[in-house]
């Protein structure tokens, strides 16, 4: 069952060049106490998208189309965000959807205690708690972070990268939201503490049941964590797929790219790709697919016939004119072809 879906959504900013279409008829589904993850290049709409589904745009940002459902664990209506007035929004926020952004040092107040910020939402949103209930659910949320409940009284710029990171996650837990939308949350770390921090997302995951929106350029850290993951490149969604589908069978080329342009520490050596060529500019996009012009397997057809997702026998959604028999007669590529264990 989905808790958000996210239906032809585009994004675009105002710029003295002409618009930058930074989001392209996004469509997703995130399913009810699943990791869906989210990963492309620099630039190519991960943090936008994650910025419109949680009503964060601002100008010279505008959401020029689609909708963003909230469906309600009681079965009630699905509700539209882009919908919500403001004082509907500030209700929905942190009770429903909550998000931790990448740099946790410019999310936190560096004049204001931790245990205080937990305590400021705790206050504005649930009226009816004492000082001393609040004091106690900061505790508990500091404890199931791996934090000693005695560094709420501690400030931002007392705790390490790491600690601090913990703490704007015990913040997004603090009202068991559906929703936690994670934007690149471990970039800044190193390797020990984001796979503690990783680990730790996906204890508490299973136990609150809260579903994650996990947004990083790091793909080999999804194929860790995530139930399911969405390939972006210029703005559009070119792959969803199962990540275990991803990693062992991917059907775009330029997540074929993604996957081999990092080594694998088990089973056979294979070489090492990368992706040539940089991503086009997102003003004036290149006529056809938006890859065609790095991709290794182009032909005619990507050069005119700009894909949209199809839906493959095995469930992947691909955009890509090798998978689409109405422009493309030829043989599909091995590399791109489903393998016998994934289907």
């Amino acid at each position: 069952m989905n808790v958000l879906e996210v239906r032809g959504l585009s994004v675009e900013y105002a710029a003295p060049g002409g618009a930058v279409h930074a989001v392209s008829d996004v469509s997703l589904d995130l399913r009810r106490g699943e990791i869906l993850g989210i990963a492309g290049e620099s630039g190519s709409g991960k943090s936008t998208l994650a910025h419109a589904m949680s009503r964060l745009l601002r100008p010279p940002a505008r959401v020029t189309a689609g909708a963003v459902r909230y469906c309600p664990p009681d079965d009630a209506e699905p509700v539209d965000l882009l919908t919500l007035d403001r004082a509907a929004l500030r209700r929905f926020r942190w009770k429903e959807l909550a998000v931790v952004f990448q740099s946790a040092m410019n999310s936190l107040n560096p004049v204001s205690t931790i245990g205080a910020q937990i305590d400021d939402v705790l206050r504005t949103h649930r009226t009816d708690m004492s000082k001393a209930d609040r004091r106690e659910r900061a505790v508990e949320l500091l404890g199931r972070v791996g934090i000693d409940p005695e560094r709420r009284r501690s400030y931002p710029h007392e705790l390490s990268g790491g600690m601090r990171q913990r703490a704007v996650i015990a913040i997004a837990l603090a009202l068991n939201p559906q929703i936690i939308v994670m934007d690149e949350p471990t970039t800044a770390l190193d390797v020990v503490v984001q796979r503690d921090i990783l680990h730790q997302i996906k204890e508490l995951k299973d136990e609150y049941g809260f579903a994650v929106v996990f947004i990083t350029h790091d793909l080999s850290l999804l194929l860790e964590i995530a139930d399911h993951i969405a390939i972006m490149y210029a703005g559009r969604v070119v792959e969803t797929a199962p990540a275990r589908s991803v990693h062992e069978a991917p059907r775009h080329p330029y997540t074929l790219g993604l996957v081999r342009s990092f080594p694998k520490l088990h089973g056979p050596r294979e070489e090492l790709l990368g992706i040539p060529g940089t991503p086009p500019d997102l003003r004036s996009l290149p006529p056809g697919c938006a890859f065609h012009p790095r991709c290794r397997f182009a032909v005619d057809a990507c050069r005119s016939h700009r894909p949209g997702l199809l839906t493959t026998d095995d469930g992947v959604q691909v955009a890509c004119a090798l998978h689409d028999a109405s422009v493309y007669a030829g043989d599909l590529p091995a590399e791109l072809s489903p393998r016998e264990e994934t289907r």
